[in-house]
């Protein structure tokens, strides 16, 4: 863990890409691989493991002040990887089986610029500091900070409704939130996360941010006809409420559901205000664990 200055632990990018690599060394069933780079040229990341024909794509940190949710898919994505090579259950689920029947494709973190942003903040050597400290209206504090490092926000970036959104938000630039970029997938990580979901076909989609123990799994009734009672089973699972939206659009699990007509759903791990605290993660994992591993059986 490392101290962002505000007295605060945090999950960075380093620790997630050395993790990956440990995983992707100790187990020849984990694969990693780069699907992209971020604006400021950090690879992003995929990790793949199990060798099923049921794809399941797991994605967190889309929003840079809700990091912690790098930490929770990379302990799941650990534990899943140590309990099938072992042959241990996860809780009372054979890891083994799951693992033969699907596999996972994880991206643990989206935004690794902004991620780094909001626990760092910015010095004036950066290439956009000007630009950031503007943005930000002139506040060294990046902690509420939600986008990628050029001020767009990345779940905002897809091409479902996306004019539509744009109108709603009302974000004229670059801004720590809400600003949906010049035109759809403008930016080069939410570029990334289009090729890989254009290249794999994955059955489902969980899209992991923080707050309010909520699962969202409908986009304006092109979700497929299982999806509800998909989305109970992952409420029956956590505890989490699953909620029905409305009024939002150009999200990562809105462009998955509009263009191929399969289950996608946002989970909003936690509660309490963003970014919520490291000493969190043991709480919210519990919670949590239970619904990932519910996901592997979408």
């Amino acid at each position: 863990m490392n101290d962002n200055g505000f007295g605060i632990n945090v999950y960075t990018y380093e620790m997630m890409m050395e993790q990956c690599r440990q995983l992707a060394i100790a187990y020849p069933f984990v694969a990693a691989e780069s699907i992209g780079r971020s604006v400021m040229g950090k690879p992003i990341l995929a990790m793949r493991c199990g060798c099923g024909p049921r794809q399941i794509h797991l994605n967190a940190s889309f929003h840079a002040n809700e990091w912690i949710t790098s930490a929770l898919l990379m302990r799941f994505m650990t534990e899943l990887s140590d309990c099938y090579a072992t042959g241990r259950p996860m809780g009372e689920n054979d890891v083994s089986r799951f693992c033969f029947e699907t596999t996972v494709w994880a991206v643990p973190m989206v935004n690794p610029d902004g991620v780094e942003l909001a626990q760092r903040g910015v010095l004036p050597d950066h290439p956009l500091y000007s630009q950031l400290m503007s943005w930000n209206g002139g506040l060294t504090d990046f902690r509420g900070w939600k986008a990628n490092i050029r001020g767009v926000d990345l779940n905002d970036q897809f091409p479902a409704y996306w004019e539509e959104e744009c109108k709603r938000r009302g974000a004229q630039g670059p801004s720590p939130r809400d600003y949906s970029g010049p035109y759809p997938l403008s930016e080069p990580e939410a570029q990334a996360m289009a090729r890989l979901t254009e290249a794999v076909p994955f059955h489902a989609v969980i899209a992991l941010h923080t707050q309010g123990k909520e699962i969202y799994w409908n986009y304006r009734d092109y979700e497929p006809q299982e999806a509800e009672e998909l989305a109970l089973r992952l409420e029956r699972a956590s505890g989490y409420k699953s909620v029905k939206l409305s009024g939002s659009d150009a999200g990562y699990k809105d462009w998955f559901i509009y263009r191929y007509r399969k289950p996608g759903f946002t989970v909003e791990a936690g509660y309490g205000e963003n970014p919520l605290p490291y000493n969190s993660l043991d709480t919210i994992y519990a919670e949590l664990r239970p619904l990932l591993l519910e996901s592997l059986r979408l």
